[in-house]
């Protein structure tokens, strides 16, 4: 068990927790969720030791021991696969390398006997027989193929990397484990089997993440960051959703009522403070007045960006036809004789995990880097706005938010474009703020400021979640189930993709599966899953 009490940590004239008293259960799984900046990762580092809180107590029960899923995916770079998911063990592996390097002396003292003999007593106890094993299916899970375990950990590339991370965290069955957004990087495949291990799992689990389906799949309770405040909701994320809002309409109406009092309070005395016959009265309505406790009525910080794409024409029944489009990376085929119909109601998922070639096909159907062979026709009354994954290139000069969002409106009034920008959260001075130092959500922000301003009539996003917090998430989601034109797009998102998408469409490795349906009924379909198999074990051609 985890025991926080009376926890306090401020920087500066910032104070990021206060008075903050928590206890974390064995079998419970609780997920930690707040605003960009709220103090999340923070807080697990402080629950890890690696940051100093300024007071209050943090007590962890018997040895526990704790598993860490950080962000420094380039600490392991000289270690082997197998060897960096072990390491997660730390006694286990010390052992292990000690037992390895005394069997590799060409001559083994007595002393070397007697001590690989302890050795192997700690080892088999400690279940090093089984390890590799283990460690073997954890990464498996995770999508890391055999054929990568015994390669250094430089040589994988980012999305491994970060797999093998999450594998050494969840190796040795540790008594807590904190994991910070163990989703990003994993297919929805791997993200659904991370699922299903979390939900087993004995111990306590503490995790950051910004996907609501995995919230809502393997959390018990939420603690919730806001205004310097964690607090505990029993139940998954759609619970403390709707717990959250009702109790925030609730603060809502009581702020209203005691500062609709505190008005008439302060009229009443400022018209009889110098009325002799009536300041007795004026007297005690200035003491009701002070007790009026105006700041303690907790009003959430959390701030919802303003999503809705409306297009400035209607689309047509001829929307997009791709005949056999072929993409190159490096002289290497990624995307191979697609082809497809894209129609005028058309909401269109791309899924399974063959990302490079969903990059590719939208830069190609957008105009940014040509097909090799094959072709795309645009129905006539079509407009179209791209969200890259990549968009760093939009952000290199040192103009403002402003002017750099004033070149992409049709109306030009500056203070339409401030409006404009307040809406999407860039409020006085931050509208004034280089586009060049912006931080990654923000950048997301300012794209889809740029395509709310098109007017386009069809949406193409690949991967526009990244980056963004639950309330960016939650706002882009919901604007584009209600945009009434075709939306073609990319997620790792389980609950975006399933509340979009009408029609789901996989590239395989040759071939296509190709469903209108919903992204629940496609993941359930046992035919789809049939296919997908022997598709990916290059059994059969679609």
């Amino acid at each position: 068990m985890i025991t926080v009490t009376d926890l306090r940590l401020s920087y500066g004239e910032r104070t990021l927790f206060k008075d903050v008293n928590l206890k974390f259960t064995p079998g419970n799984c609780y997920g930690i969720i707040g605003a960009n900046g709220a103090g999340k990762s923070t807080f697990l580092k402080i629950l890890d030791g690696e940051i100093e809180h300024d007071k209050g107590d943090i007590a962890i029960s018997g040895k526990s021991r704790m598993a860490v899923l950080r962000q420094d995916h380039f600490a392991f770079e000289d270690f082997s696969v197998m060897d960096t998911v072990i390491s997660g063990y730390p006694v286990l592996y010390d052992v292990m390398k000690e037992r390895e390097a005394i069997y590799a002396k060409p001559d083994m003292t007595e002393a070397d006997g007697l001590r690989v003999g302890e050795l192997e007593g700690e080892f088999a106890e400690l279940g090093g027989w089984e390890a590799e094993s283990e460690a073997g299916q954890l990464l498996a899970g995770l999508g890391v193929d055999e054929a990568d375990h015994g390669k250094m950990m430089r040589e994988l590339d980012e999305s491994k990397k970060v797999r093998t991370l999450l594998a050494r965290a969840l190796f040795g069955n540790p008594d807590i484990l904190l994991l910070d957004e163990p989703t990003n990087g994993l297919d929805l495949e791997s993200i659904a089997w991370l699922e299903d291990f979390l939900i087993d799992f004995p111990n306590i689990v503490i995790v950051v993440s910004h996907d609501r389906h995995f919230l809502n799949a393997v959390c018990t309770q939420i603690c919730d960051i806001d205004m310097g405040r964690i607090t505990a909701y029993s139940g998954n994320y759609d619970f403390w959703s709707q717990m959250s809002q009702m109790l925030q309409r609730q603060a809502h109406d009581q702020l209203k009522k005691r500062e609709e009092k505190a008005k008439e309070l302060k009229e009443f005395i400022q018209r009889f403070a110098s009325n002799a016959a009536k300041s007795r009265q004026a007297t005690s309505r200035k003491k009701v007045l002070e007790k009026l406790d105006l700041e303690n009525i907790t009003v959430t910080s959390r701030k919802f960006p303003f999503v809705g794409f409306k297009p400035t024409r209607e689309i047509g029944n001829n929307v997009l036809r791709i005949e056999n489009l072929s993409c190159l990376r490096e002289g290497v085929p990624v995307l191979w004789e697609f082809s497809l119909i894209v129609n005028k109601n058309d909401k269109i998922a791309f899924a399974g995990p063959q990302h490079i070639a969903k990059t590719a096909l939208f830069d190609a159907i957008c105009g940014v880097k040509p097909q090799d062979t094959g072709a795309f026709y645009w129905g006539q009354t079509t407009s179209l706005s791209y969200f890259p994954k990549e968009n760093a290139s939009f952000f290199n000069g040192a103009e403002s938010i402003t002017a750099w969002l004033k070149q992409y409106s049709p109306d030009q009034d500056d203070t339409y474009i401030r409006g404009f920008l307040g809406r999407m959260l860039f409020s006085g001075d931050e509208a004034l703020k280089p586009v060049n130092v912006l931080s990654g959500g923000e950048k997301v922000r300012c794209m889809l400021s740029r395509m709310m301003l098109s007017g386009a009539n069809v949406l193409i996003l690949d991967e526009p979640t990244n980056h963004l917090d639950l309330e960016s998430i939650t706002a882009l989601n919901e604007g584009l189930i209600a945009f009434p034109g075709v939306v073609l797009f990319n997620s790792h998102d389980h609950e975006f993709l399933g509340s979009i998408a009408n029609r789901i469409v996989e590239i395989l490795p040759e071939g296509i599966i190709d469903r209108v349906t919903s992204f629940d009924d496609y993941l359930a379909d046992e035919h789809v899953k049939q296919i997908r198999q022997e598709a990916y074990h290059g059994k059969v051609k679609i």
